[in-house]
């Protein structure tokens, strides 16, 4: 084998597809062949690697060439359909799509919280849901302190979270034109949407519930209860969580910034004093989860706020599938 892999990236053209190719580029990945897959209006068209055009394939053809690694990103359906053949070919894939996430046979993972979950035999590995991602990479070292006992999460989620077709929405209500194709059932521009995906049981959507299942799949723990409320806002790149938690075991503030600034991938901006706290604007284009205004709550002993805060397109989506990848790459997957 040479000294990098065939990589294929199925959705190559979408807003997760081109940031995983950024992605893959700023983190020097090792890659020998990258072969871009597209739906079929997009192939013969091209994306860029490296400085170099290459042509978007259909999966037909990408799966021919036999790829070591294959970074889905393209939809439930097409996962589906198209993830068990790459596997059966050999093909280790990683998916970005909910069509995994909670099946039994697939591990669910954020290499910093639950990497060991990966097994030699696992071929399908999915990617969780964004607001998931971040929000555990807060969780995981809490709770393995302090054990979680209830949280209650509001999100503040970003258009691009729903893809390209919301950026339009968005920049079209903001010149003060009429939504050409609009996506949301109301204006997103100038207001909040207490709807993010549609409604299920009980009045939850199902963004809300993959909060609820995901935190404890990866967590390891059924005994761990994460309600959310998801709300999608005005914003291009990055959401934004507020979290309460309750532990079972009393903490201290002290120790509580400590875990949060030592666990890997999380950066703690908590100086309200100088207005220091974390935002998307600031943490647009950073593969960090961002951490801030920690306080203890005032009724609750063991209560818990915190502010979290990522790029959504990035550790929610991309740089984690990229992260799996390098995981498995250098336990000698592919050696």
């Amino acid at each position: 084998m040479d000294e990098g892999l065939k990589v294929c990236i199925v959705g190559a053209t979408g807003l997760v597809g081109r940031t995983m190719l950024q992605v893959l580029e700023e983190h020097a990945f090792p890659v020998s062949e990258l072969l871009p897959v597209g739906s079929e209006r997009s192939i013969g068209t091209d994306v860029y690697f490296k400085g170099e055009a290459l042509e978007v394939l259909s999966m037909e053809s990408a799966l021919a060439k036999m790829p070591q690694v294959a970074l889905f990103s393209a939809g439930g359906s097409v996962s589906e359909e198209w993830a068990p053949r790459f596997a059966e070919a050999g093909t280790t894939v990683i998916d970005n799509s909910s069509a995994w996430r909670m099946n039994g046979d697939c591990p669910l993972v954020v290499p910093e919280v639950n990497g060991h979950a990966i097994q030699s035999h696992h071929r399908i590995i999915a990617n969780p849901n964004c607001t998931t991602m971040q929000l555990v990479m807060a969780l995981k070292p809490l709770h393995d302190l302090f054990q979680i006992k209830r949280g209650i999460v509001s999100t503040y989620q970003s258009v691009t979270g729903t893809g390209k077709a919301a950026i339009v929405q968005l920049e079209e209500e903001r010149r003060g034109d009429v939504p050409s194709a609009p996506v949301y059932p109301h204006s997103i521009d100038m207001n909040c949407l207490p709807h993010c995906d549609v409604f299920v049981e009980d009045g939850f959507t199902r963004e809300e519930m993959k909060v609820w299942h995901e935190t404890q799949k990866i967590l390891g723990d059924d005994s761990v209860s994460v309600t959310c409320t998801a709300v999608r806002v005005p914003v291009q790149g990055g959401h934004s969580e507020s979290v309460y938690l309750e532990f079972e075991r009393d903490f201290d503030l002290g120790q509580v910034r400590a875990a949060l600034s030592n666990f890997p991938g999380v950066v703690v901006v908590d100086n309200p004093e100088s207005n220091s706290y974390p935002m998307p604007l600031t943490a647009h284009g950073s593969d960090d989860v961002f951490v801030g205004r920690i306080r203890r709550d005032l009724a609750h002993p063991k209560g818990l706020h915190l502010w979290v805060v990522a790029d959504n397109l990035r550790k929610g989506a991309a740089t984690n599938t990229v992260q799996i990848a390098r995981y498995l790459f250098d336990r000698g997957r592919w050696s």
